[in-house]
């Protein structure tokens, strides 16, 4: 079992605490928007065999059952070292076995510092492009790296043991920005070469990187993105531990350090706009004939005769609006209670953060009408996929609440008004494939 970190703060709810660690230890000494070149740490196909066998999606996407059957795929799949629990493994074991793969040449580090461009494409059709680099960290009050979500305790502890364990980016958190300059021509430029890698993995994308060596492409990426926001789209709790790391060794007098920089994936929007898809909740212990009766109190509640129906309805209904599924039965909430939904929202907030339909679910039903405390272990997400979440409420006996997706305007705006939206609000995608590309923090191994 990893060690609990004792220097993260304890006692905070999830708001008190992203504002704690999204806002600890200096940021980097001057300048803006920085993603630098590092040394990649790869797998080898010669020795591993199909890529598509070794790496896999996001780590908060990949269940148990899931990373069971990833472990089934072969011996060296980045689960074991990003999902160690799952092979009933602790994570200093995962920190030997990454140093044992070095060692054996099933992992090697290319032998100069790169930005990687990264694409996801379906059938020809490139769905994601953008730069692997390694991510200057900043204070949140900078208004250079914007996060958009609340943070729980919890999973920044968990990523924390296993990244002090390993000593390593384990996998990218993912960025945009609004570009049009000089970096996406870099970007595109750099696809008419030969591949670095190319496969085809078990979600039906292709998935390839190009590395960038140039130093005078590194400079001119580093004069673009200077002045430039990125807003956070994926991985803020891993984002939490890259400052929380950063805060750990400050405190230890270490100095600048790699920990002042964490693995990122930057995409930019103009040019390659990102999907946002909706993020489901199943509440297990919220019997769904409860849920629906108490949330008449308050909401217009419309039966509905089947799935298709009910998704139809839920993306033509006016805002907020919510699909109950679970049990027998699907339903429709519409029209809240103005006057109380006006005493269920945190005072403070703006206008667009209080007509979010995650603010209203959180605070409205899942605080307030249903009293479900707010923790990872009482509401479990379904990412961009309604049916999982009625299918796993179904069988859990509990409620799932489908919801629309947000609009990428309404998540900006909020980020850019220094406000964060509701904890699980997005699903941005494609989202980078695990193990692609790590980078080691060591010093000596890499700056």
């Amino acid at each position: 079992m990893p060690t609990v970190d004792d220097d993260l703060p304890s006692g905070l709810g999830p708001e008190e605490f992203s504002a704690r660690i999204f806002g600890t230890a200096g940021p980097r000494a001057g300048g803006g928007l920085e993603l630098a070149p590092f040394r990649g740490v790869r797998f080898d196909p010669g020795t591993v065999g199909d890529l598509a066998s070794v790496t896999m999606p996001p780590y908060d996407l990949v269940d148990e059952p899931a990373a069971r059957r990833l472990m089934a795929n072969g011996g060296h799949n980045i689960v074991r070292l990003n999902t160690p629990r799952a092979a009933g493994e602790s994570y200093h074991q995962a920190a030997g076995l990454l140093r044992r793969w070095l060692d054996e040449g099933a992992l090697t580090v290319d032998p100069d510092p790169a930005l990687y461009v990264y694409e996801a494409a379906s059938d020809g059709a490139v769905l994601q492009r953008g730069l692997i680099g390694a991510l200057g960290l900043r204070a949140e009050a900078d208004r250079i790296v914007l996060p958009h979500e609340n943070v729980f305790p919890g999973p920044v502890r968990d990523r924390l043991a296993l990244m002090s364990a390993a000593r390593a980016n384990l996998e990218p958190i993912f960025l945009v920005y609004e570009g049009g300059g000089d970096t996406a021509r870099i970007v595109d430029d750099a696809t008419g070469a030969v591949p670095l890698l190319r496969f085809r993995a078990g979600d039906g994308l292709s998935h390839s990187l190009w590395p960038i060596t140039d130093p005078a492409l590194h400079a001119r990426v580093s004069a673009d993105l200077h002045d430039r926001q990125a807003l956070i789209a994926d991985g803020h709790h891993r984002y939490a531990t890259y400052r929380a790391l950063q805060a750990r060794h400050h405190a230890a007098g270490d100095g600048a350090g790699p920990w002042d920089l964490g693995l990122a994936l930057l995409v930019d929007s103009t040019r390659y706009p990102p999907h946002l898809g909706a993020i489901h909740r199943v509440l297990p212990g919220l019997p769904p004939d409860d849920a629906v009766a108490r949330a008449r109190t308050v909401f217009h509640v419309t039966p509905l005769p089947g799935e298709a129906a009910a998704l139809d309805a839920l993306a033509a209904a006016p805002r907020p609006a919510f699909v109950l599924g679970g049990g027998d039965g699907l339903y429709l909430l519409t029209a809240p209670d103005p006057a109380v939904l006006g005493r269920s929202m945190p005072p403070g907030r703006s206008a667009r953060w209080r007509g979010l339909d995650t603010a209203v679910l959180d605070h409205l039903l899942v605080g307030g009408v249903w009293n479900v405390p707010e923790n990872e272990d009482a509401i479990e997400v379904v990412h961009d996929d309604p049916s999982a979440a009625i299918a796993r409420a179904r069988r859990t006996g509990g409620t799932a609440v489908v919801l629309n997706p947000l609009k990428v305007e309404d998540v900006l705006a909020v980020a850019g008004g220094g406000e964060r939206v509701p904890r699980k609000s997005t699903s941005f995608g494609p989202k980078p494939r695990t193990g692609l590309v790590l980078r080691l923090l060591d010093p000596g191994d890499d700056r």
